[in-house]
């Protein structure tokens, strides 16, 4: 069988779709039939049909087509369409923002094995980065702490989540990021699963952790709301695309073998 190479195409960090919200993958006779300029491209990911490519096009009108952002389309994928399309997206960042060595400023070449930019000069690479976070569900009986985040720009309630610093592990993370939002403290912390997330490059650590005490007092510059639901009557949540969204399923379905 030949190879069946696929591309998405990318402009301002937007994916083509179809008008219905579904992800494009071209073929090189579409690629040759739109007469689509390829600013650059990336091999992603290699299947049982060929290789799977991200490329950088500019943003043009296409009959039947659409160009979205990979967040407008998470109720539309599955897990794995939604982990490969973060995986495009991520390295066509990285492309553009490693241009130039961040040490001497020379213009950077790419590696000839890896995905990594090369700094001739310096001797350095410079690979797709990724930012470890904490994520996690507070739990209480029947009743999990769920938030409405400020950049949100929809009343939806998810998990508390926050950037690993420096010198700290996971489990510190977990237990600073939910007293800086919302005040209360937590024991029983326990790892449930990982996902790798594209806005803008992160690795989320899930966890879930129980309510130990004190009075919710919200961080207003994080979240807009923060409350308790029980698991049957729960907000809008994040789809199960998601590790927040996963996180809440999870709790729910414990709930509900308990009864």
């Amino acid at each position: 069988m030949p190879d069946l190479d696929r591309h998405y195409l990318i402009a301002a960090e937007k994916f083509l779709c179809t008008q219905a919200g579904d992800l494009v993958l071209l073929g090189g006779s579409d690629l040759r039939r739109l007469a689509l300029k390829i600013d650059v491209q990336h091999k992603v990911h290699r299947d049982s049909y060929g290789d799977i490519y991200v490329a950088s096009v500019a943003q043009v009108n296409l009959p039947g087509a659409q160009w979205l952002g990979l967040r407008q389309l998470l109720d539309h994928l599955t897990e794995a369409e939604f982990q490969m399309a973060g995986r495009a997206l991520q390295i066509m960042r990285w492309h553009f923002d490693h241009q130039f060595c961040s040490r001497c400023g020379q213009p950077t070449e790419q590696h000839s094995k890896d995905i990594a930019k090369a700094c001739i000069n310096c001797a350095i690479d410079f690979y797709p980065r990724l930012s470890p976070c904490i994520i996690t569900l507070v739990t209480r009986g029947d009743e999990c702490l769920l938030a409405w985040h400020t950049r949100s720009t929809e009343e939806k309630y998810s998990c508390l989540a926050g950037f690993i610093e420096v010198g700290e592990s996971p489990e510190q993370t977990l237990e600073r990021e939910v007293k800086e939002e919302v005040g209360i403290n937590v024991s029983n912390i326990r790892y449930v699963a990982s996902q790798p997330w594209p806005f803008p490059g992160q690795l989320m650590l899930g966890y879930f952790a129980d309510y130990s005490h004190g009075d919710l007092q919200i961080d207003k510059e994080e979240i807009v709301v923060a409350r308790w639901y029980r698991y049957d009557r729960l907000p809008k949540v994040p789809p199960n695309t998601t590790i927040s969204g996963r996180l809440i399923d999870k709790f729910v379905q414990e709930r509900l073998s308990l009864k």
